[in-house]
């Protein structure tokens, strides 16, 4: 069998020519800056609300808002990129990012701000599998496996370096609440053109004798998502999930209020700095993604659990006590959990779920992270209006790191199958 150069054989590593790489990196590329853009906003939380002067309920609503978005595109559009192609629905995620964009730089209050958050949701949404798929698909033969964890690691890596790009942009800025957007919009112009530039890779799932271009759109109908968990995996859905859903809350908490938290309550002046902090679990996150890649779930959910655990003690320490190295040490700890203990939830639910029903069972798991990502802080926003921002994260903290011991207990009991 031939790679896409000809007269080479695809196991070698000489089969690899220029233009499967550069597919490969504007691929990635093109991820890593829709998912930059969902966080674009962390950074300027603080801006909005002494301009608009909402509280902490309304900041974290406005977060979850993007949750919203990002389950309607899983749950509606999972499976049409199968169906229509890639390429399209990877034009539309672009096309939401845009609208998103347009909605920031013109908005005058909440509404505006509440349909940015939410049609940058629907982009990261139908970028999530999507661009995952095509990012795999894309690679050349001999780096399949090794682009797989470079999609998952870039998705997470884009979410991270959202804020921080945000914060410096603004900081430069004589319009900090515009010109973060104005440059992501001007940055998704050539994302767009990579996007038509690159193949088709759905073409060889399509059934054989259907049109090369694309599938009859009459063929594709909604995929509602009806949560299913057959008996045979909830072995390890159960843990999985456990696992997930603190480690997506912890995600939550740092994209929506964490700034804040780090500005007013451990002393740190610099809006760019702050923001880095931000960063740190996504950054982390990608690190224990890449390096666990070798290890089998039966040892890495455990592990990740483990150090879910011990960086949420440290994250409630950190704030109590108002030191940051405590709470910087925290934020990696949580990052690396996170990291090990989804990848491992995910391989883990993928090789328990049957024949058939991988995709719905896998689905259904996501359903549940994007759930931990957003009703947990909303919690907390509403938990800060009776104490304050402060004791509301520890709070969550605690409810993470019990949990992640809850995730412990399961696993040790009935320990995943090699």
């Amino acid at each position: 069998m031939t790679s896409g150069s000809p007269g080479r054989t695809s196991g070698t590593t000489d089969a690899v020519a220029p233009a499967q790489v550069a597919r490969l990196v504007g691929a990635a590329l093109v991820f890593g800056l829709v998912m930059a853009g969902a966080t674009l906003p962390t950074a300027l939380y603080g801006r909005y609300q002494e301009e608009l002067g909402f509280g902490p309920l309304v900041q974290t609503t406005l977060f979850a808002s993007y949750a919203v978005g990002v389950l309607v595109a899983l749950v509606v559009l999972g499976e049409l990129s199968d169906r229509v192609g890639r390429r399209p629905l990877l034009l539309l995620g672009i096309g939401a990012a845009a609208l998103s964009g347009v909605c920031f730089l013109v908005a005058d209050g909440l509404a505006l701000l509440f349909a940015g958050r939410l049609l940058s949701g629907l982009s990261a949404g139908i970028f999530t599998g999507t661009a995952t798929a095509a990012v795999v698909e894309v690679a050349p033969r001999p780096w399949s496996r090794a682009a797989t964890s470079a999609a998952t690691a870039v998705n997470v890596l884009g979410l991270g370096l959202g804020p921080v790009a945000s914060a410096v942009v603004a900081e430069a800025s004589l319009a900090p609440l515009r010109a973060p957007y104005l440059v992501h919009l001007l940055l998704l112009v050539p994302a767009a053109l990579v996007t038509w530039w690159q193949p088709e890779t759905a073409g060889s799932q399509r059934p054989a004798g259907s049109a090369r271009g694309r599938a009859p759109v009459a063929a594709w109908r909604p995929h509602l998502l009806r949560p299913s968990v057959p008996p045979p995996v909830r072995r390890a859905f159960v843990p999985a999930a456990t696992a997930g859903f603190a480690g997506f809350a912890v995600f939550g908490l740092f994209t929506a209020v964490a700034p804040r938290l780090v500005v007013e309550g451990l002393g740190v002046r610099d809006v760019v700095v702050a923001n880095a902090l931000v960063g740190l679990p996504f950054l982390a996150s990608v690190v224990a993604q890449v390096a666990t890649g070798p290890v089998s779930a039966r040892r890495a959910l455990p592990s990740g659990s483990a150090v879910l655990a011990v960086g949420a003690a440290l994250l409630v320490a950190g704030l109590a006590t108002e030191h940051l190295a405590v709470f910087v040490t925290a934020a990696v700890l949580l990052g690396l959990g996170h990291g090990t203990a989804f990848r491992a939830g995910v391989a883990s639910v993928r090789a328990a779920a049957p024949p058939g029903q991988t995709g719905e069972v896998v689905s259904t798991l996501f359903v549940v992270l994007y759930v931990a990502i957003s009703l947990p802080v909303v919690a907390v926003g509403a938990l800060a209006l009776a104490t304050d921002l402060s004791t509301a994260a520890e709070v969550l903290g605690a409810a993470v790191g019990l949990l992640a011991v809850a995730a412990l207990l399961v696993l040790r009991r009935r320990p995943l199958e090699e």
